[in-house]
């Protein structure tokens, strides 16, 4: 097991530069997960800790090693690919037992290493098939397990489920989480799916044009979002944004709707008149009776089942709002939302970073 750092990592494409200054820890046995949108250097970042992207500039270190000058094949580390990468010509057998022969490992230990792994993921009856034979999320389980046989310091993820449907991607996220729990290697997971990076990682790193926007755990990201960008990208549906003045204990909206909120203290008054309102979907209440609340046009209702989303016309804004299953207002109805001015977070329009 091992620890990997980033010390002021940088990647630059001719005069793109997709990673800039990187730095970061993760510690022996974590689970880090890089999320982002597409090109903000998550994969890159992975690709040259993995060694098959050079950098160009900055230090990676593998435990006490540092690694910038070595081949893959020195980092003691294994990857999973997001098209699994399997020998379509081999058995899942033959696939896993292939980088252990490479190195020269007796075969009694082979032996040993594919049985343990393949029955820690349920496919012990698929070793004697080739991946043609073998289902979407059957084939990922294999290219874990080649991973797992290895037994390396670090393991790389690069997006794993974003070739399964739905149903599959919630299936193996689990086993990804039991494996970690199981073996207890260190792992960094990229993906761009949010969803998967709240439900694994024991720290979220969130990556925006090359840069870090916000690192810390699955609640601290949800809950104190560092900007908006985070905001906006962590929970789903997104955090809803409202534009707003302070005027003594009020917000005045771009509107003109008002709205008391006098226990914001001093948060608001750090950003002088102009704000940033955000409030998440689910700490809306359909209830004139919380400390605060502001009043939309519904334009969309989207019942889901276990709740309902309703998406308003507030000021110019567009508002979802999280409601109970059997709450459905009608399209084009003035609808009063209340909330908890505690559970919302406010923002600098200009740095659109959040204000304590």
């Amino acid at each position: 097991m091992a620890t990997v750092s980033f010390c002021d990592l940088r990647k630059s494409f001719g005069a793109i530069e997709a990673v800039k200054g990187l730095d970061l820890e993760v510690a022996d046995r974590e689970f880090v997960v890089l999320v982002g949108p597409s090109g903000c250097g998550k994969s890159t970042t992975l690709r040259m800790l993995a060694g098959l992207e050079g950098i160009s500039g900055g230090e990676i270190r593998i435990g006490d090693t540092v690694v910038n000058a070595l081949p893959p094949r020195a980092r003691d580390i294994a990857m999973v690919f997001q098209d699994y990468a399997l020998y379509p010509h081999k058995t899942v057998y033959d696939n896993m037992a292939f980088s252990l022969r490479v190195r020269g490992i007796a075969k009694p230990e082979i032996e040993s290493r594919i049985r343990e792994a393949a029955t820690m993921l349920d496919i012990d009856k698929l070793l004697e098939r080739k991946p043609a034979q073998l289902s979407g999320g059957q084939r990922q389980r294999v290219a874990m397990g080649r991973a797992i046989v290895r037994r390396p310091k670090v393991f790389l993820f690069d997006e794993p489920l974003s070739n399964l449907d739905a149903k599959l991607r919630g299936q193996v996220r689990a086993e990804i989480k039991k494996l970690h729990q199981m073996i207890g290697t260190t792992i960094i997971y990229v993906t761009h799916d949010q969803v998967e990076a709240m439900t694994l990682a024991d720290r979220i790193v969130i990556l925006r044009g090359g840069v870090i926007e916000q690192v810390g755990t699955p609640d601290e990201v949800y809950d104190t979002p560092a900007s908006l960008f985070v905001g906006g990208f962590v929970g789903s549906p997104a955090m809803n944004f409202v534009r707003a003045k302070r005027d003594g204990e009020e917000l005045v909206l771009d509107g003109g709707e008002r709205m008391a909120v006098c226990d914001l203290g001093p948060r608001a008054e750090r950003v002088g008149q102009e704000i940033v309102l955000g409030i998440r979907p689910e700490h809306f209440v359909s209830s004139g009776d919380a400390p605060a609340r502001l009043t939309g046009t519904v334009n969309l209702v989207e019942p889901l089942g276990a709740d309902t989303l309703v998406h308003l016309d507030v000021e110019g804004a567009t508002v979802t709002a999280r409601v109970t299953p059997h709450f459905r207002p009608a399209v084009g109805e003035r609808l009063p939302l209340g909330f908890d001015p505690a559970r919302i977070h406010l923002f600098d329009p200009d740095s659109e970073k959040a204000v304590a």
